[in-house]
């Protein structure tokens, strides 16, 4: 197998077809928690993807459902060990959003409401290393280093030759009125951003203070899309101490409509570039 397989999306995808065999077996998680003598919660971490699958857990699973099929049990298995190999982030140690991370890694396109912040994908360097800082405080240099490394490998998906993701992002007002770092700081974080969002593939809106009221006022949130219609869409919503990820249809149609009224109440793209343009302006003053 490639080298390049992505371990996050092999777990999501042998995850789902898991789960389809146990309800073609018409079993409840819990049933087959208990003929395997494990947690439920293990059967379900292994469902939806969050945790790694061993080859082990595939064959007891197989067994369980009666999977008769030599070819979909080899398939599984070799899914499993694909699942195990090590992203580039990995390279990094632990990083508390790992899964995002990988989803990311593999998305298509992604949908991203930011209310308080310029998003990870179009930061600088300097913006990456003073919001760790105020939002760590107590992190160390070297782990500050660390995440604003990952940042910074991140956003090759932007600016990649071939399939670069396809980014939009809807910025709240407050993003670009915050000061983090300092004015300049600031200043060449916006410059930044206006140059990012005249690729083609990267559309910045902004939502303006005199909207008002919106349905983005519950906080920060990505929806993630996939190229290969095996993987479902995710809706990412970000943690201090976990992070949530859903992915029933119904759920992730809620936020996406959600989204659309987001789009609809910004300024459009014209617009937004100028308005950013004035309060980068005004931080050169």
């Amino acid at each position: 197998m490639a080298s390049n397989v992505n371990p996050t999306v092999r777990r999501r995808r042998l995850g789902q077809e898991l789960r389809r065999l146990r309800e073609l077996k018409g079993m409840t998680a819990e049933e087959v928690a208990e003929r395997l003598l494990v947690s439920q919660s293990k059967i379900s971490r292994l469902e939806n993807g969050r945790r790694s699958i061993s080859q082990r857990d595939v064959r007891d699973l197989c067994g369980v459902y009666e999977v008769e099929d030599q070819r979909i049990v080899d398939s599984l298995m070799e899914m499993a060990r694909d699942s195990r190999q090590q992203g580039w982030w990995h390279t990094f140690g632990d990083i508390p959003y790992s899964v995002y991370i990988g989803l990311e890694t593999d998305a298509e396109s992604l949908r991203v409401y930011e209310p308080q912040l310029v998003t990870g994908l179009l930061q600088t360097r300097a913006y990456a290393e003073a919001l760790v800082q105020g939002a760590l405080p107590e992190t160390s240099t070297n782990e500050i280093e660390k995440r604003v490394q990952v940042r910074m490998r991140r956003q090759e998906r932007i600016t990649a030759q071939n399939n670069p993701l396809r980014l939009w992002v809807v910025l709240d007002e407050a993003a670009l009125r915050r000061v983090v770092g300092s004015r300049l700081v600031m200043r060449e974080q916006l410059e930044h951003l206006i140059e990012m969002s005249q690729l083609p593939h990267v559309t910045v809106q902004v939502l303006p203070f005199e909207v008002g009221a919106h349905p983005g006022l519950n906080g920060q949130y990505a929806i993630l899309e996939f190229a290969d219609a095996a993987d479902s869409s995710v809706v990412y919503l970000e943690g201090v101490t976990s992070d949530l990820y859903l992915e029933k249809a119904q759920d992730v149609q809620k936020y996406a409509v959600m989204y659309e009224h987001l789009r609809a109440q910004s300024l459009n793209v014209e617009a937004s570039r100028h308005f950013i343009a004035e309060v980068a302006k005004g931080y050169a003053d």
